[in-house]
């Protein structure tokens, strides 16, 4: 196990550095800083202090090769429009962004697994066609899209939710629900089709012979041999939270990581680029890990190969 999560590690850290390079090259694309904050009749002098200061002066390659050995030691330089290092800029936005994909995973599983359950329990009945549709229909709806019909049916119209901020419990409600409405849809997807496939199993079939309740059948046998697959794109929708919070902050204005982003785009401060991304592919590495470790802990086989 121990050697498994070793090699995962090591090709994750390899894919992280390649994404690492990609936006080290890209995020120049976007133009000079220099344009952005000094005024328009700037001087060459200036331009040429102001590279320096920022070590923007120096040829591409040695920009590059100064970036991987300072990334090395988790230094990304100074942001210019924070006036602070990258990474604490970037380190202080993600709780509140792995807070908001925490409760929305948790309330995500709560909701998906009992109704694909159900669904797998009743196969081609109304209850199944409903959750099914249902499922189908909330993972088909575009994250972006829905955000903003909330914002102005249940903030604008209604005026029941802020549009946006973290003021107080009621702004939590359309960020979490944005962001959990695809995995909702999927998961339990996935539940279903897990759960038919072992409730007609051999072993399940002989306990329902013997008199076993539905519920002991279903949640205390079939649901954790089916947890494999479930775990798997538990693990990836988690992931693809973490992203979707780019979403939450243009659209809700949320603190986390998504926002200081988007702004460190605007404002072409490639060092709060390079610590973003660099701390959101960690995170997504030690999610990966972890969903490995509950394959362990679900499946003895696992464990033991």
């Amino acid at each position: 196990m121990l050697k498994f999560l070793s090699v995962r590690l090591t090709t994750s850290l390899v894919a992280l550095l390649g994404v690492m390079v990609m936006v080290f090259f890209l995020a120049r694309l976007t133009g000079s800083p220099a344009a952005l904050y000094l005024p328009v009749d700037a001087t060459d002098a200036m331009v040429e202090a102001f590279n320096r200061q920022n070590g923007l002066d120096q040829p591409l390659l040695v920009q590059f090769t100064n970036f991987v050995s300072n990334a090395l030691r988790f230094d990304f330089g100074q942001s210019i429009a924070q006036q602070r290092p990258a990474s604490v800029a970037a380190l202080s936005a993600m709780p509140q962004t792995i807070l908001l994909a925490a409760i929305s995973m948790g309330l995500t599983l709560l909701l998906a697994i009992p109704l694909g359950t159900f669904a797998a329990l009743r196969p081609n009945s109304a209850i199944d066609r409903a959750i099914t549709t249902f499922s189908l229909f909330v993972a088909s709806i575009p994250d972006f899209w829905f955000a903003l019909v909330c914002v102005l049916v249940f903030s604008v119209n209604l005026g029941w939710l802020p549009t946006s901020g973290q003021g107080s419990l009621l702004s939590w409600i359309l960020p979490v629900a944005t962001v959990m409405l695809h995995p909702v849809g999927v998961i339990t997807q996935v539940v279903r089709g897990a759960m038919l496939e072992t409730l007609n199993a051999g072993y399940v079939q002989n306990a329902r012979a013997r008199g076993y309740s539905w519920k002991r059948l279903a949640f205390r046998h079939a649901l954790r041999n089916a947890a494999l697959p479930i775990i798997t794109i538990a693990g990836d929708r988690a992931g693809g939270m973490v992203n979707g919070a780019v979403i939450v902050s243009a659209v809700f204005a949320w603190p986390g990581i998504g926002q200081v982003l988007v702004d460190a785009v605007y404002n072409r401060d490639f060092a709060v680029i390079q610590a973003g991304v660099f701390v959101v592919g960690i995170a997504v590495i030690l999610l990966n890990i972890l969903v490995d470790l509950i394959y362990a802990v679900a499946d003895p086989r696992i464990r033991i190969s």
